[in-house]
């Protein structure tokens, strides 16, 4: 696909959404004094919170009050402190109150994400027992698994969205919410892009909130990464119809691994208007992430005998690089064109550069017992372009004592790829003492494309409900089409035939409210679309040697919800099948089925005055089935850990007002490096305490935050990608930070 062609197609999808906003601006504008609230992506009045720290909400502080800093529009709408939000984002169903989701769904504030002082995505899923991160920390890429299945950082939502964000890491400091979808989503959201089946990680932007906004954060991280964040934000018009939000960031220093240095920036605006009948809004972003003098290890091992992890500080590779640019613009306008019933259409574009030792560490292979394996000098460059869009209609209607909550909506995502890779002279070196040549492999000139995939579908969903909704069944179905073409990686030419698939997914959700609202008993059966996984040379992962056709996958899935109004409990139960690719013991694949059972327990909220629990705990059997003559039916799938748990406490201490202290502890289980089930990695704890603390200087709300990661500076293997096993977590580290309100 040409240049020229990709450029007008981002043009023709943004100018659709401005083209909406023109039509309708002067018919709205005759209303300005008739705005009303909504519960709109953009309204900043649906907004959990306006982000940071305790849980009442003052004004008109003095010097002699201890102020608290959190703004929040609907305090009864967040858990933990204004951490959680009882509303999340459910792909075409919209936002919706969790005890009305048949599904398990947690959504973390900015409050959240500013009290963890949390960086990227991956950080913050520290508290969440379903979610682990797969690569070394020092990477710069992130990808997860979610409830034994793997998802990438370009997998994840924007708004229900897909492929509109970075494919490495996805920076938090422009976010308001992160939703983490438990489950199979097809429905909802549509195919991702890679078609991750095991849940859906949704970001939801800043949105000027209905007070202004002048925040400064400065950040320090050992050994020595300094940052500042500002964040900006004003509404303007004679009710507040149009809207603000700034966000910039520079962040750089030396990282916790020895003789790395990091140099990121980001910048951020977000534009919205909201009138009676019309709202929009407009995002763009600017990310550039630079790791400079060394990559974390992930290492494959030789023998039955996994040697013990090594430092995570050590730098196996200290002449090696990662950067990565990324720039998106993502408009989206709503229009009531008659009561209850509303016009939506969104659209975005993505064009992402990088270059270095992207995504994967720094690889080795077949490390022995003592430690020694074969290190692999090897670069690549790559050019990522994604547009995406959707539109539809939503609205209600009653049938007798039936009430019909409906969405029609068609979207669509293209994405095309070109990489680079030049490989190097192996070496011999050791996890324990790595050796330090000199890097032989060059940044590549080549970029050929790789890769051409283009997704569409049409979905119609109806939520129906009866007795003030105390029953509610939805049902819903969506055409999805895949088109997707390979190349390879050495030659440009295709490396699997084209194919062009089709397949109808369809959805029952369930929810009961016998009590209320404090009790919801859901149940679900869903059907999900994956892209046809990839066999890769067993010698290289990186070269791709055929793609397999799209797939479907099944998840049934039972749970209960239990809110107290000030603690919520979810418990569920799942099973969710798929084909997938099993790897024997000479590393060749074969296509098998991955079958996940599992139970989940989720927590938040103040379970005695002043103390709040966070987190949970699953159980989960990941085996393998139908796989080639029998050989590993039954074997655990690799990288999947048959328990995990998560669990933070936070104590407001009453001595001094304003105070509080945390504690956060990370469990997960032993798991097996293969799928032969010969390798087996031992399980790891993870313990870190902070604090904050909540003041007034000078007529200025601040917070002082601060905390260490890893205290009992625990080493281990983190988790596994095709065969290779990461150095788990940092090294003890220090973060401190200081948010100032103007």
């Amino acid at each position: 696909m040409s240049t020229i062609y990709q450029l007008k197609k981002s043009v023709l999808f943004l100018s659709l959404a401005l083209l909406s906003t023109q039509y309708v601006l002067a018919e709205d504008a005759l209303n300005l004094n008739d705005v009303q609230n909504t519960q709109s992506l953009f309204n900043p009045e649906s907004s959990t919170t306006s982000s940071t720290t305790n849980s009442s909400v003052t004004t008109n502080t003095t010097e002699q009050q201890l102020p608290t800093i959190v703004v929040s529009a609907n305090q009864d709408q967040t858990l933990s402190a204004g951490q959680i939000s009882k509303k999340s984002q459910v792909g075409i169903l919209g936002d919706k109150d969790d005890m009305d989701i048949p599904f398990s769904i947690t959504s973390y504030t900015s409050k959240y994400i500013a009290d963890q002082q949390a960086t990227s995505v991956a950080d913050v899923l520290r508290s969440e027992p379903s979610v682990r991160s797969v690569f070394s920390k020092g990477g710069i890429g992130e990808y997860f698994n979610i409830r034994g299945l793997y998802t990438q950082s370009h997998e994840l939502a924007w708004n229900g969205l897909f492929g509109l964000l970075p494919h490495n890491r996805v920076p938090t400091e422009f976010l308001e919410r992160v939703d983490v979808f438990k489950g199979t989503s097809a429905l909802l959201n549509g195919m991702s892009i890679g078609g991750a089946v095991g849940g859906v990680i949704n970001v939801v932007p800043k949105r000027a909130t209905s007070e202004d906004i002048t925040r400064l954060t400065t950040t320090y991280k050992s050994d020595s990464t300094f940052g500042v964040h500002i964040d900006v934000g004003r509404r303007f018009g004679q009710d507040g119809q149009f809207g603000v939000r700034v966000n910039a960031l520079k962040s750089y220093g030396d990282t916790a691994l020895d003789g790395q240095e990091e140099n990121r920036y980001l910048g951020s605006a977000a534009f919205d208007y909201k009138g009676k009948k019309f709202r929009a809004s407009l995002d763009l972003y600017d990310i550039n992430e630079k790791l400079d003098g060394g990559q974390p290890l992930m290492v494959s091992f030789a023998t039955s005998v996994v040697p013990k992890a090594p430092d995570s500080k050590l730098n196996h590779q200290p002449g090696s690089y990662s950067h990565t640019k990324t720039r998106g613009a993502i408009a989206h306008v709503e229009y009531d064109f008659a009561p209850e019933w509303t016009a939506f259409v969104s659209a975005g574009t993505k064009r992402q550069n990088g270059v270095g030792v992207i995504a994967n560490n720094a690889l080795g292979n077949a490390a022995q017992p003592n430690g020694d394996y074969m290190a692999v000098s090897r670069m690549n460059a790559n050019k990522t372009n994604v547009d995406a869009g959707e539109l539809g209609v939503r609205g209600k209607f009653n049938t007798g004592a039936i009430k019909h909550n409906v969405v029609i909506s068609a979207n669509l995502l293209d994405q095309d790829t070109q990489m680079g890779l030049v490989m190097g002279t192996p070496w011999a070196s050791n996890i324990y003492r790595p050796t330090r040549p000199a890097l032989n492999a060059a940044r590549p000139t080549y970029l050929p494309k790789t890769s051409d995939t283009t997704l569409t579908s049409f979905a119609v969903a109806d939520t129906l409900s009866t007795m003030d909704e105390k029953y509610q069944l939805t049902l819903g179905i969506r055409h999805q089409n895949v088109k997707s073409q390979s190349y390879s990686i050495l030659t440009g030419l295709p490396s699997s035939p084209y194919y062009d698939e089709s397949a109808v997914t369809p959805m029952v959700g369930f929810v009961v409210k016998p009590w209320d609202n404090s009790l919801s008993l859901y149940a679900n059966y869903i059907e999900g679309l994956s892209q046809g996984d990839t066999i890769t040379d067993p010698t290289n992962p990186l070269i791709a040697e055929k793609t397999l056709k799209p797939y479907k996958s099944k998840q049934y899935e039972v749970g209960t919800k239990w809110d107290m109004g000030k603690f919520k409990n979810t418990l569920s139960i799942y099973q969710i099948t798929k084909n997938s690719l099993a790897q024997d013991a000479n590393r060749n694949y074969s296509e098998s089925e991955q079958r996940n059972r599992g139970i989940e327990w989720t927590t938040a909220g103040e379970i005695i005055e002043n103390v709040r629990l966070l987190g949970g705990v699953s159980y989960l059997e990941a085996e393998w089935k139908k796989t080639a003559g029998g050989v590993m039916d039954g074997n655990d799938v690799k990288g999947i850990p048959h328990w995990q748990s998560n669990l933070g406490l936070e104590w407001d201490v009453q001595q001094l007002e304003g105070l509080t202290l945390t504690a956060n502890t990370t469990y997960t289980g032993s798991l097996y490096a293969n799928d032969t089930n010969t390798q087996k990695i031992p399980d790891w704890f993870v313990l870190d305490l902070g604090g904050r603390y909540a003041t007034n200087i000078a007529k200025h709300n601040v917070v002082f935050r601060g905390g260490v990661d890893n205290v009992l500076d625990k080493k281990h293997w983190a988790g596994v990608w095709n065969g290779y096993v990461g150095v788990g977590g940092d090294p003890r580290t220090y973060k401190l930070s200081m948010q100032i309100d103007f």
